[in-house]
């Protein structure tokens, strides 16, 4: 086994662990959390397609610092809205005086 089909099988493994926590989980910080998991499992095949050949593939290795960025922002918007979705829903669950 080359060290590109391990580091391709340990990221389809990140990505199925993920999607087993997106399709299974009901809370939406878990749910925030798999879909992460799942982003490094791409990040990972990712990093491992552009190190198969004699040179290294520069456009791959942007790709992934891009995602990056994209995915650290997408997070704190998603888990912005998910502790505000909390704070509304114990706020619509309290007696009214």
């Amino acid at each position: 086994m080359t060290p590109v089909m391990f580091w391709l099988g340990i990221g389809i493994v990140l990505f199925v662990l993920g999607l087993h926590g997106v399709l299974l989980a009901r809370q939406a910080i878990r749910r925030i959390i798999a879909i992460n998991i799942m982003g490094s499992g791409v990040f990972l095949v990712m990093v491992a397609l552009a190190a198969r050949g004699e040179a290294r593939d520069p456009v791959l290795h942007a790709l992934v610092v891009t995602g990056l960025v994209v995915a650290v922002s997408a997070t704190a918007f998603a888990l912005r809205l998910a502790t505000a979705a909390q704070a509304g829903d114990k706020k619509a669950s309290e007696p009214k005086a």
